[in-house]
């Protein structure tokens, strides 16, 4: 396909789309920072299934990998967020009267909630990692995912559940 084509496809089937798409964006982000750099995701991925074959219906194909972007996004976010305490060299230096042993257990309980929560399917993570950790409301999740706002209560509710038995098996917490 010669460049001209392309270039006169995209300025006719997708950019028409950019308004509604920054639309969508703002309100699945949760930084409108990432809005820009996500846009540009979204049309370099247009443009590489636009290379790889023929797109019958552009605009659904766009707000697809708009959602697959923001999940995405998310996740890699998500993921680059949560730190291991035992790796964190601020939480190091004790403080003043802090109980040593009371500190250690405190970073080992850490350490094993951070394995709690990678050991879980990833849809439950991100569910729970928004909704726990960022504390987003339920209804913003269920946007942001593209996904039922009881689906968003069933999987943090399974992920806490999850974790808590994860937790048990090592040893911290009552037992059932």
């Amino acid at each position: 396909m010669a460049f001209g084509d392309q270039s006169r496809w995209f300025a006719e089937e997708v950019l028409p789309h950019e308004q509604p798409l920054r639309s969508y964006l703002r309100q699945s982000l949760p930084s409108l920072a990432d809005v820009d750099d996500l846009v540009q995701d979204c049309f370099a991925r247009m443009m590489r299934a636009r290379h790889a074959g023929t797109i019958r219906s552009p605009k659904p194909l766009l707000f697809a990998i708009a959602r697959n972007a923001v999940r995405d996004f998310i996740h890699r976010k998500g993921r680059a967020e949560l730190v291991p305490i035992t790796e964190n060299e601020v939480f190091a230096v004790l403080e003043e009267g802090s109980d040593v042993v009371e500190s250690i257990c405190r970073r080992q309980e850490l350490a094993l909630l951070t394995e709690a929560i990678y050991a879980l399917p990833e849809r439950c993570r991100e569910v729970l990692l928004l909704r726990k950790i960022k504390g987003l409301p339920q209804k913003e999740i269920a946007a942001l995912l593209g996904i039922a706002e009881h689906t968003v209560e069933s999987l943090a509710a399974k992920g806490t559940r999850r974790c808590a038995d994860y937790l048990r098996a090592k040893g911290l917490g009552p037992a059932d």
